[in-house]
């Protein structure tokens, strides 16, 4: 019951609040991030979400379009902006996706919804991943983020869905509100994030 009817109608509520509390900061950002990306703020991508269905995620533009001389772009650590760094540390480019649990596409709570080219390298463990609503924040997130190893997020993410519950799910809300502020696990030593998934 809580899955199918009450956690849908909290991510909705929860939301629209936050939305309308962080409006101010959500306007500055994107005013410094017109300016500093050329008139865009936002990034869209697409992305798998429950049962794997396709979905735009919605995120603040955090890196530029930078080329190296064959046209190929450059590695994302060094397309990385300054305000895009800070935005990241942060969390906030995260904030947009309020929008997409508006949408329905996403839980404020759940597996982060990943890369599509990532798809055909699950096993059928990894894959279950996918039978909840990806979200904002998750269990893998507020256990290592990106500093863990993909196994272990893969761990992280099928636990959830085999455990998920309001307590779990004030839990992951509460320990994602501390791990903000300490600014943990924003990425693997040597890169922006972390590196690409090769299958298992």
């Amino acid at each position: 019951m809580y899955k199918q009817l009450i956690k849908p109608v909290f991510d909705v509520l929860i939301s629209l609040v936050a939305l309308l509390l962080i409006s101010p900061v959500l306007l500055i950002i994107t005013l410094l991030l017109l300016i500093v990306n050329s008139g865009h703020p936002f990034f869209t991508q697409t992305r798998p979400g429950k049962n794997a269905r396709l979905f735009k995620v919605i995120k603040f533009r955090t890196m530029n379009n930078r080329r190296d001389a064959s046209g190929a772009l450059l590695p994302d650590a060094i397309r990385l902006t300054p305000i895009g760094r800070l935005v990241r540390k942060t969390s906030l480019d995260e904030l947009p996706q309020l929008i997409n649990v508006l949408k329905g596409d996403m839980s404020l709570m759940g597996p982060r919804p990943l890369l599509v080219q990532y798809l055909p390298l699950y096993s059928q463990t990894h894959a279950r991943r996918h039978e909840v609503k990806p979200g904002i924040t998750g269990w893998a997130q507020v256990n290592g983020r990106n500093a863990i190893s993909w196994e272990q997020k893969f761990e992280y993410d099928v636990w959830y869905v085999d455990h998920c519950s309001f307590t779990l799910d004030l839990k992951i809300l509460l320990m994602t509100i501390q791990k903000v502020f300490k600014g943990e696990g924003i990425n693997q030593d040597g890169q922006a994030t972390m590196e690409a998934f090769k299958g298992k």
